[in-house]
């Protein structure tokens, strides 16, 4: 099905002038991080690059990631440690995306809220009731410090019935070492427990955080682009909201997982520098 010669012309089967005309209508590229910007704490090559061809040709970037192990604030530090520049450190998650939408949907009850310390944090910051003993509503996120004491609690409210939410569906964190298993796993141990799955997930593919980076940056769907390197959340959310979806092969997805996938990306690169040279000035 795809031509994996070593140019974006070949791999997409398209002419330089047909990528140039598909690129070109791209006001704000949305920017999965994890495999796609960097790996781990390793700046992927050219990254840097694609940020400055962005400016230069008139356009804004949004960092969009479904991990809500960490904060807003955690990311716009690492980012300024990887060297990108104030001007492009724009974060949004599936975290804060989830804690706006309870605040909205939930408003005056109390969360029961499977996550980290950070995240923990970062939600009451932002306005959102917590309380782990008599909860309204559960609120699931990739919890990096979690145990069987949280697994079994989170069980009995959602056994019990209440309002259960999920951040994000990634099955897998990738790592620079391979990687670690996310909130899609714990959703299969909450399911296998109580029978239930969360009646709403909020990141990508879903709408919540789509909505939540509509309104962030003012431009309509098919002004924007969404850049990640999984199928099933990154190209899944381009092609359901009328975005263009560009998968950058740097990170989860393989060419043979492509060539089977029934979620295809409008646009196929290497990695985010590979779009630097169809990148034309926009008004």
């Amino acid at each position: 099905m795809f031509n994996k010669a070593n140019t974006p012309e070949g791999i997409n089967n398209l002419t330089t002038e047909e990528l140039r005309a598909k690129l070109n209508k791209i006001k704000c590229f949305m920017l999965d991080m994890d495999g796609t910007f960097y790996l781990g704490d390793r700046l992927l090559e050219g990254s840097l690059d694609f940020l400055d061809a962005v400016e230069a040709t008139g356009r804004r970037v949004l960092f969009l990631t479904n991990n809500s192990s960490k904060s807003g604030d955690v990311y716009v530090k690492k980012l300024e440690r990887m060297g990108v520049r104030e001007t492009f450190r724009n974060i949004l998650t599936s975290g804060q995306a989830a804690g706006r939408y309870c605040m909205h949907n939930f408003a005056g009850k109390k969360a029961f809220l499977l996550g980290n310390r950070m995240l923990e944090k970062e939600l009451r910051e932002m306005g959102m009731e917590i309380d782990n003993e008599n909860p309204d509503y559960v609120l699931i996120a990739y919890d990096t410090e979690l145990d069987y004491a949280k697994m079994t609690a989170v069980c009995d409210f959602v056994r019990a019935g209440l309002p259960y939410i999920a951040t994000h569906p990634d099955y897998n964190c990738p790592t620079e070492t391979g990687f670690a298993p996310d909130i899609g796993a714990i959703i299969a141990f909450i399911k296998a427990s109580t029978g239930r799955e969360p009646e709403l997930i909020i990141g990508k593919p879903y709408s919540g955080v789509v909505k939540d980076a509509l309104e962030i940056t003012g431009l309509q769907p098919d002004e924007l682009a969404m850049c990640g390197d999984r199928l099933y959340t990154d190209i899944a959310t381009g092609v359901n909201f009328g975005m263009t979806s560009i998968l950058v092969m740097s990170g989860e997805t393989t060419w043979d997982d492509l060539a089977v996938s029934s979620v295809q990306p409008h646009l196929t690169f290497e990695r985010l520098a590979s779009m630097i040279p169809y990148l034309d000035k926009i008004d």
